[in-house]
């Protein structure tokens, strides 16, 4: 479980949600940019969590979306490895 929880994608998007909570504690008015801030801060989680769970999928020998990054040579080659097990 680590290896998944210490992804680069999943730290990215600690450090960067952390640095727009941080922006936010301020005095200044939220506005139009600090809206899509947060917006691509949740879009980024939802990928890096997305990847995660096809990652996990695939290594359990189960099927991955095509639009997938893990989805072909990297799926079949999870599948192999948890096979070989």
């Amino acid at each position: 479980m680590r290896k998944y929880l210490f992804g680069t994608g999943i730290i990215s998007a600690v450090t960067s949600g952390m640095a727009l909570l941080r922006g936010a504690r301020g005095d200044v008015p939220f506005t139009w940019r600090q809206a899509l801030a947060w917006l691509s801060w949740g879009i980024t989680l939802a990928l890096s969590i997305g990847n995660i769970v096809d990652t996990y999928r695939a290594s359990k020998g189960k099927l991955v979306a095509g639009d997938s990054p893990v989805s072909s040579s990297e799926q079949h080659a999870l599948l192999k490895k948890h096979l070989d097990r």
